[in-house]
């Protein structure tokens, strides 16, 4: 397991991950970072919460994309590797979640 620093929220977050997985995990928070950026002057003074809103508007768009069909002309879809990824990133967001709950933070 590695340790991995990210940057969300303007809040730095140390998570643990696999080895190897570290540039994947930095670029799934950027994701995240963006859907924060995003929320613009809609951010909460609570960051838990604001993580939670963005967590849900990443699982909204995960679900339109599930049920939008694929175009006939595209390959078939690796559905291993994107609940692969899913995988990845919901640990990443326990991570961040329970690094927030365990930093008594009450902004």
């Amino acid at each position: 397991m590695s340790d991995v620093t990210l940057s969300i929220g303007g809040r730095n977050y140390t998570v643990s991950c696999a080895d190897g997985q570290e540039d994947h995990v930095r670029h799934l928070a950027g994701v995240i970072d963006g859907k924060l950026s995003a929320m613009g002057n809609n951010l909460s003074s609570n960051d838990a919460k604001n993580l939670l809103f963005a967590a849900l508007i990443l699982a909204d768009e995960v679900e339109e994309a599930r049920d939008r069909p694929l175009p006939a002309t595209e390959p078939g879809f690796d559905t291993d590797r994107l609940g692969n990824q899913l995988e990845r990133m919901a640990i990443a967001l326990e991570n961040a979640a329970s690094t927030l709950e365990g930093s008594g933070s009450t902004s």
